[in-house]
């Protein structure tokens, strides 16, 4: 599972076996994790992670929405 991006205790990636699904992201920290589509962003499910966290993550992947495409689109294709 390729992690794509760390930002303090978040980690970001993709599971190698999501290639049939949209573009989307997994964050985890510590036991909580959730999982973003990419375009539009949204939150699929979150599993642990507290409403105002889901929030700042959320911006976060917002504002990194292009990277995180392209390292999608580098892993599995186009």
């Amino acid at each position: 599972m390729p992690s794509v991006r760390f930002l303090g205790p978040y980690r970001f990636f993709f599971y190698s076996g999501d290639s049939t699904e949209p573009p989307h992201v997994h964050v985890e920290r510590d036991n909580n994790k959730a999982k973003f589509w990419l375009d539009p962003v949204r939150l699929q499910r979150s599993k642990g992670f507290p409403g105002h966290e889901l929030i700042k993550i959320q911006r976060f992947v917002e504002e990194n929405k292009e990277q995180f495409l392209r390292s999608w689109y580098e892993y599995f294709g186009d």
